[in-house]
């Protein structure tokens, strides 16, 4: 026998003895098959969807087969050590070794580009080249550029719709007052947010590295949020497993925060002169020599002639802020995961401060596939928000550092604190926790479990179900003690001997609050998406049920014997105190949605949703909410390619949809009582009194808007030159006011709020992009601009104001103000002109409206404009060369104005541009009027525009440069990719109120400044 069939025989026995069982059920194949299979298997994406048309090839041969609608195919005759080789297009291509198994399956993932051409849309997502409404979006990527820890100040110019404005950079209460399209109504303007498919508070807390996609639902798109939508959506898309091997993420940056902008407040020369003048104005002697001036100034003698710079005194150059996070993602077939840990550190601008922010964050998103017909979803994120402050609130703190005489210590020279302003408030000391201290800690659990069930028997219809349980437990503990400050004994000592003294409470004292909140939402939807030929269909109908409990309680005590012991059950019984409360809540919707288009071509959308809300009388609980959008690409038409070939691309759209809006007080259609504060004794007993604490209105609805958008769509050049435009207009009916403004006040009738105001909000977007690859580099802009203005079509006015003063017309809010013309440079034009009754030169010149030679109530102008822009600008270039990255975000506002004017006289300094160049008798042609104690002038104490500042201003937002080290060193040392980079917030401002910052809240300057981050960071993956 030949040796070589002998081998062959030989090893067949012995397979044949090791194989028995197998062989008995199977026929041994022929020599000649030896080596070859037959392969078999089945194609899905990620989510475990069968995925038909998929092209399975034998590398390196012709051989191939293609997946039936089941998502299965076959090839036969395939060698043991094939690679096959799976294409679809859309998903990334995989090569898979035979390895000798008859079975090979695939899960192929979507690859970015096709990923970044669907948009998140209300209970879906959709084709960006079939969407028929205004609807925008940002992918998480973007919003990690920011160093800024509030997700809120991350949007604002990255996405056109949203006006924003940022009045503060306290830790834990940073965040900005988001507008979608501007105000539409006179009450809330809040946006609906909805994280992961259900409404959700807790946006702007999120981790920026858990965040998929954030898209803005502007007209009809977010009709299918029916009574909570009028105000727009924000739709927040989390991350989730993709398949594939685990990878392990790590990103860690440190931040370095100082003010964008402290006012430059007056030095204690400038200030003791001013004090001089309005003592001297006041026919007063002055408090202060030249030769005390001049020791203000010289700074011989600290301990009696100071110059004092409070804000330095109290507030730190740089002050620190840090991030940490850890994700683990991957999965197979059956189960994918994400799951990311999170630490932040946000430290207050206070030397020695109180004030901090500390959050540790935990999400869990996992997708399994039970078999070809079912799908599960489980997620869990959980937040412990923990908020530290001094018992003295920010605006109080701030109010000191405004009001503190640069003439007096805020430290003495020997290091200890000053004496108080008043009432114990020295901000050198109001800021740490030498006063004690306000722990609020707020643990957030928001978990949702979803299923969806494909029907066997109806191809490309299916039900998801989704049970979502979100609980906060939220616990605010304060402890306030006495605190010392020192005063000089006697002016006169050589040794500046100082007196300590207690201030603030005389006791400690204690308050504790503890309050739940639980949310249950449910819903339920049968759908239907399927395709016959060019005709493609989408569509939905629904159920959705949310239940919502709060229950809170409070409780202090006074008189602790030690300040050591901050536990309520050791302050003593005298008057200590408890309260408690709570309320439910519910809504139940039916909803649902149908999506036609046409070969991608002509595109038709109608959504309805029919809500309730026990916020209304029985009969008047459901409301009808629909939208309808339409769409036309052009550019797909035979005519169109033929004769228009400079567009590549051309859709035009237009929707209406109708929406509603619930956020209004509770059960205003019932008579509401409360408890007095005083009452009557009986005995030893007090028994108080129960009155009506409003009158009911039985008629009471929703707020109905009308949203109109047209838009169009537009790219040149492939995708290097895109444009996208948008004109909408929104009118708002049934809004809830009080007829009280046309109801004399000497009735004494307070009426009802009533469906009867009417609002008009319209504007445009524009959003151009360019982008181009030059060799190895790569750039893109991208522009956006907004425009909304509003204006109030009704409003239930005072009978005869004068045209100039009606709010109708004008938009919502517009103040009412004096119009300011000048400062009078001398008695005579005083004398000359209509005046207030005492006016002299150096004071505001009012005009007289109405020309009646009086200035009075009715030469009060309304401005028609308000602390909201009307326009948002914003410009992004983002650029990459080799291994460098660039990013740059510059964000611009414009049309809003602030009231702003310090609380500053004898009571307190004055900031330095006020004072610098002001009227005196030798300077009668200064910028500024003349000195003044507090509001004790007409022009200080009449609101009036000259302190009505023009707020406009350009930030560069965001920049950020990155280097990824080379693929091939990071593999060395076991990396898939190791990025460092630098970036930065806010880091320069430019506008025309240089005192304060621009997003300034009203006011008198007395508020914790915004915030310039400086950071550096990297982000590895293994």
């Amino acid at each position: 026998m030949n040796p070589r069939y002998a081998k062959a025989m030989l090893l067949l026995c012995l397979f044949a003895t090791t194989t028995s069982a197998v062989t008995a059920h199977a026929p041994m194949p022929g020599v000649w098959q030896q080596g070859n299979l037959v392969i078999k298997g089945k194609v899905k994406d990620i989510n475990g969807n069968p995925l038909p048309g998929v092209t399975v090839l034998v590398k390196d041969t012709k051989k191939g087969a293609t997946t039936d609608e089941k998502g299965n195919y076959v090839l036969n005759d395939v060698k043991k050590d094939a690679v096959l080789v799976f294409q679809y297009i859309g998903f990334d291509p995989q090569e898979i070794k035979v390895e000798g198994k008859p079975s090979v399956n695939a899960v192929l993932k979507e690859n970015q580009k096709t990923l970044d051409e669907y948009v998140v849309v209300g209970y879906g997502t959709q084709k960006k080249v079939t969407k028929t409404g205004a609807v925008s979006s940002v992918k998480g990527a973007e919003l990690q550029q920011s160093p800024n820890v509030n997700i809120s100040n991350s949007l604002v110019g990255r996405i056109p719709g949203i006006i924003a404005v940022n009045n503060s950079g306290e830790p834990g209460y940073d965040g900005s007052r988001i507008f979608i399209r501007g105000r539409s109504t006179l009450g809330n303007s809040a946006p609906l947010v909805v994280i992961d498919g259900f409404p959700r508070d807790g946006f702007e807390r999120m981790n920026p590295n858990d965040i998929e996609s954030v898209s803005i639902l502007k007209d009809a798109a977010a009709a299918i949020y029916g009574s909570r939508a009028a105000n727009g959506v924000i739709l927040v898309t989390t991350k989730r497993g993709k398949g594939g091997k685990p990878t392990l993420g790590y990103g860690y940056n440190q931040s370095f925060v100082t003010p964008t902008r402290l006012p430059k407040m007056a030095d204690a020369p400038t200030y003791a002169r001013v004090v001089n003048e309005i003592l001297k104005y006041g026919g007063d002697k002055p408090k202060y020599t030249e030769d005390e001036i001049k020791k203000f100034g010289d700074g011989s003698d600290p301990w009696l002639y100071p110059n004092t710079n409070w804000y330095d005194a109290a507030i730190k150059k740089i002050s620190l802020q840090n991030r940490h996070d850890l994700s683990l993602s991957g999965g197979t077939e059956k189960m994918s995961y994400y799951v990311s840990l999170g630490s932040l550190f946000q430290d207050g601008i206070y030397k020695s401060s109180a004030t901090n922010y500390k959050q540790q964050n935990v999400r869990a998103n996992l997708d399994a596939v039970v078999n070809d017909y079912i799908r599960l979803r489980f997620d869990l994120a959980g937040r412990l928000e923990n908020r530290n402050f001094p018992p003295r609130s920010a605006g109080s703190i701030f109010r000191s550092l405004m009001r503190g005489r640069p003439t007096e210590n805020a430290i003495w020279p020997n290091g200890l604190p000053g004496p108080d302003i008043e009432y114990g408030d020295n901000p050198v000391v109001t800021g740490t926790n030498a006063i004690g201290y306000t722990n609020d800690k707020n643990y957030v659990i928001n978990t949702n479990m979803s299923a969806v069930v494909n029907i066997p028997w109806v191809q490309g219809m299916f039900v998801d179900g989704s049970f979502a349980y979100d609980q906060n437990f939220d616990f605010v503990k304060s402890y306030i003690k006495p605190w010392t400050l020192y005063t000089l004994n006697d002016v006169n000592d050589p040794t500046h001997k100082l007196n300590a003294g207690s201030r603030g409470v005389s006791a400690p004292q204690l308050n504790e609050s503890f309050g739940t909140l639980r949310q249950i939402t449910y819903n339920i939807k049968l759908n239907y998406v399927r395709s016959f030929g060019k005709h493609n269909v989408s569509s939905f109908i629904a159920f959705e049920q949310a239940t919502l409990r709060n229950d809170n309680f409070a409780a202090s005590r006074k008189y602790f014997i030690s300040d050591k012991l901050d536990q309520l059950s050791l302050g003593a019984d005298k008057e200590k105190d408890n309260s408690g409360g709570g309320f439910e809540y519910a809504r139940r919707n039916y909803f649902g949605r149908v999506s036609y288009n046409y070969n991608e071509t002509y595109l038709f959308d109608f959504n309805m949703r029919y809500d309730g809300t026990q916020n209304f009388p029985k009969g008047r609980r459901m409301g009808l909410f629909p939208g309808a959008s339409a769409g036309w690409v052009l550019s797909n038409e035979p005519f169109w390619k033929q004769s228009i070939r400079t567009l590549d691309y051309f859709k035009i759209r237009a929707a209406w949809g109708q929406m509603g809006n619930d956020l209004i007080d509770q059960f205003q259609y019932l008579s509401t009582y409360g408890f007095s504060g005083g009452g009557v004794m009986f005995g030893g007993d007090l028994n108080k009194g129960l009155y009506q604490l409003r009158s009911p209105n039985e008629a009471i609805t929703w707020e109905v808007a009308n949203n109109y958008d047209v838009g169009v769509e537009a790219k040149v050049l492939g995708d290097k030159l895109a444009l996208e435009a948008d004109y909408f207009m929104t009118r708002r009916s049934n809004i809830l006011v009080a007829r009280s403004q046309s109801m004399p006040g000497y009735t004494g009738m307070t009426l009802p709020q009533e469906n009867i105001a009417k609002v008009q909000n319209k504007g445009f977007e524009l959003v151009m992009s360019h982008k181009r690859d030059i060799k190895k580099f790569h750039y893109e802009v991208i522009g956006t601009v907004t425009h909304a203005q509003n204006k109030v079509l009704f409003f239930d006015e005072t009978p005869n104001l004068p045209v100039w003063q009606q709010a109708t017309g004008k938009q919502i809010g517009a103040p009412l103000y004096y119009q300011a013309i000048g400062i009078y440079k001398t008695q005579e034009e005083v004398d000359k002109s209509a005046h207030v009754g005492g006016a002299r030169a150096g004071d505001v010149i009012f005009k007289d409206v109405n020309e009646d030679g009086v200035i009075d109530d009715l030469d009060r102008v309304r401005q028609d404009r308000t602390e909201n822009p009307t326009w948002i600008f914003g410009l992004t270039v983002t650029a990459k060369f080799k291994n460098f990255d660039f990013t740059m975000l510059w964000q611009g506002a414009t049309g809003a104005s602030q009231y702003l004017r310090t609380e500053s006289g004898l009571i307190g300094n004055f900031p330095m541009a006020y004072v610098q160049d002001r009227w005196t008798e030798s300077n009668p042609n200064g910028s500024w009027p003349r000195a003044y104690d507090r509001d004790r002038e007409y022009w200080v104490n009449r609101q009036n525009t000259f302190w009505y500042w023009n707020t406009n201003y350009a930030r560069l937002k965001t920049l950020d440069l990155g280097y990824n080290f080379p693929s091939p060193m990071c593999k060395r040392i076991g990396l898939q990719n190791l990025r460092v980079y630098v970036s930065g917030q806010n880091l320069l401002t430019i506008d025309k109120v240089k005192i304060f910052d621009p997003e300034a809240p009203s006011g008198s300057g007395q508020y914790y400044p915004q915030t310039k981050i400086y950071n550096v960071g990297l982000n590895v993956t293994f």
